[in-house]
């Protein structure tokens, strides 16, 4: 399983005032409200500059993604609430975020909220991404009874990276996170 670490690189030090790592790690996603930034594996970086600047880095899930804007306002309100004036939170692209990046205690949260948690990412080579038309072939299964007797109903769900699956031995509808 491909991962990248997130960093914590804040300096201690600073009388009166929490972590701005462990503040920032309680922000949670605002389209998978289960799921803080870090069980996401969003929040790259942070760290207090020498000008006392809490910096934070975080990866968009994908491009475009439009809850980007109320992460980067939380995170602010968040470290704001918890002392520190000045916040910069900054976006990084490289390396792009995978599913596999989200934590274990991630998955076990999506499971508890009826979702079902991505498999491992599809490896591709470096370069152009291939266009391909055949219809993606996704399996999940069901976060209720376990069952990996499931069908996909819509492939997009609430969001964009989630799909619209039914157990057929249950019978119960449920998202699935999709493998990016």
């Amino acid at each position: 399983m491909r991962a990248v670490a997130a960093r914590r690189n804040g300096r201690s030090g600073h009388i009166g005032r929490e972590d701005p790592w462990e503040v920032a790690a309680t922000v949670t996603d605002p389209e998978l409200p289960t799921l803080t930034l870090a069980d996401l594996g969003v929040l790259r970086d942070v760290r207090i500059e020498d000008d006392g600047t809490v910096v934070v880095e975080i990866t968009p899930t994908y491009t475009g993604c439009p809850a980007m804007g109320v992460m980067r306002a939380d995170l602010v309100h968040a470290l704001h609430r918890a002392g520190f004036p000045d916040v910069d939170v900054r976006t990084v692209l490289s390396p792009a975020w995978t599913t596999d990046w989200i934590t274990a205690a991630g998955r076990r949260k999506l499971v508890e909220a009826g979702i079902a948690p991505p498999g491992a990412a599809p490896v591709r080579s470096p370069g152009p991404v291939p266009l391909r038309l055949d219809a993606t072939r996704r399996t999940a299964a069901c976060p209720l009874c376990g069952s990996s007797d499931t069908e996909e109903l819509s492939e997009f769900g609430a969001t964009a990276c989630k799909a619209l699956r039914r157990c057929r031995s249950c019978s119960e509808p449920f998202e699935h996170v999709k493998e990016i």
